[in-house]
């Protein structure tokens, strides 16, 4: 079982991590929002890729559940921190802190005359 100060030991050992208040959140940032903590301390939210999301919540659906709505769909998941041991915690957090400090690479192209 993780508690908030779990969650927040973790997420602010993660490089470049600061932490921010968020409408009636706690915000975890590294380059982006990864993930954020519910006032109460019982549930956090954090970003996984689609096809994560539908793993975690299949595998522990006690532990993990997408967002209502269009934010479930981009894959935010809540994590009920009840459910879910600091082994597993610090997995979730480092994957969606991984998506959030991954570098976006575009290709210019360039004509040349």
């Amino acid at each position: 079982m993780a508690a908030s100060r779990d969650f927040r030991r973790i997420a602010m050992s993660l490089e470049g991590t600061s932490e921010a208040p968020h409408f009636d959140r706690t915000a975890f940032k590294a380059v982006r929002i990864y993930a954020t903590l519910a006032a109460d301390g019982l549930t956090a939210n954090v970003k996984f890729l689609p096809d994560e999301q539908a793993f975690k919540c299949m595998m522990a659906p006690q532990a993990f559940a997408p967002v209502p709505n269009a934010w479930g769909r981009q894959g935010w998941t809540t994590i009920s921190l009840k459910a879910i041991d600091g082994v597993e915690l610090q997995a979730a957090l480092e994957l969606a802190w991984r998506h959030a400090t991954k570098k976006t690479t575009t290709k210019k192209n360039k004509c040349t005359n």
